[in-house]
């Protein structure tokens, strides 16, 4: 049975297929059967530029409990990179402890 979870933001960046960049202008999270993976059920995630046609793509299909540790570590270097961020500019930021999943 097809879960219909889809969650769709905008993205801004480049990823690789083949061996050819492509710039990026949104990116599709889903939960539903593995199309490619050898799993049932699979989060997976599409960066894409719709106006680049079909070969613009890079798909990736995680089990769910990959993708929760991907989240984690994505919580991590995103509030190190703020930190950083923070510091080279001057804001004088106060460190946070981000916990790992």
């Amino acid at each position: 049975m097809c879960t219909s979870i889809i969650e769709i933001a905008r993205a801004e960046g480049m990823a690789k297929r083949g061996d050819q960049w492509f710039p990026l202008s949104q990116t599709v999270v889903a939960y539903d059967h593995a199309r490619h993976a050898p799993l049932g059920d699979v989060i997976t995630l599409d960066f894409v530029n719709g106006e680049l046609g079909a070969g613009a793509r890079a798909g990736v299909e995680l089990t769910l409990e990959t993708a929760k540790e991907l989240r984690a570590a994505l919580d991590r270097a995103i509030a190190a990179a703020d930190y950083e961020e923070a510091e080279v500019r001057g804001k004088g930021a106060v460190p946070r402890l981000v916990r790992a999943a």
